[in-house]
């Protein structure tokens, strides 16, 4: 009998790995539960080939999205500098404070991007004047932008 089995995981499972993973495993484990739960297949030379291919898909996707991101940094830090208009008080304060909400909507009204506004980072707003906003992108892409924010 053998002492391990090699798997391909259809499915992630937990403690074991992640889609597409060749893992070895007890000949039980996989005969009574992965494979009949259809987690995983026994691992064979057209399957291990399959799995390549897939993630051979799977790193040209996530290259050509990187790519996408870095283009999109290029059209977003060309413009230079957003303007932001509030209301002020005395002494240049600002009423209320400069949302990450705004920013994406600023971005948006200015380039026709869409960008998610929980991967916008502003310093704290209080006053008019310039401040520097980064904008992530992409895990490995983040983009630096100019906020003006004037008086009304």
């Amino acid at each position: 009998m053998a002492k391990r089995v090699q798997l391909v995981l259809n499915e992630s499972v937990n403690k074991l790995g992640k889609t597409g993973d060749l893992v070895e495993v007890a000949p039980g484990y996989a005969r009574n539960y992965l494979i009949p739960q259809k987690l995983g297949v026994i691992a064979t030379a057209g399957i291990l080939r399959q799995v390549e291919q897939r993630k051979e898909k799977e790193r040209q996707r996530l290259l050509a999205e990187k790519q996408e991101a870095q283009s999109r940094k290029i059209a977003l830090e060309t413009i230079g500098r957003y303007i932001i208009r509030k209301q002020v008080g005395e002494g240049e304060s600002i009423f209320g404070t400069v949302t990450t909400q705004e920013v994406a909507d600023l971005i948006k009204e200015a380039t026709n991007q869409e960008i998610d506004r929980r991967g916008i980072t502003i310093p704290e707003i209080s006053q008019t004047g310039f401040y520097k906003a980064t904008v992530k992108l992409h895990p490995e892409v983040t983009a630096e932008v100019e906020i003006q924010v004037a008086p009304l």
